[in-house]
């Protein structure tokens, strides 16, 4: 532990923002495991609603800064494409 009171301060914010951090990718990961799971399941309707919710939460964690915006784009795309492969007939993952 520093003993410069400004660093002890600088370390307890840096834990807090690690926490705050790890619980947005494990909220973002497991709303990409929902929609990977509708998309494998194949039913269209209910992959809509839950892409939805899942590019939401993409966007707000790159918007924090937590993951880089071309990540979160990328992620996105991902899915998205996985999820339109499904809608035409043409998924084999």
């Amino acid at each position: 532990m520093p003993n410069i009171k400004s660093v002890k301060k600088d370390v307890i914010r840096s834990r807090k923002n690690n926490l705050r951090n790890r619980s947005a990718k494990s909220t973002m990961k497991t709303f990409i495991k929902k929609a990977t799971t509708a998309i494998a399941a194949g039913d269209v309707a209910a992959i809509t609603p839950i892409l939805s919710q899942t590019v939401s939460v993409i966007d707000k964690t790159a918007k924090r800064g937590i993951i880089h915006k071309n990540a979160a784009a990328r992620r996105k795309s991902r899915l998205m494409k996985r999820a339109a492969a499904v809608a035409t007939g043409t998924a084999t993952a």
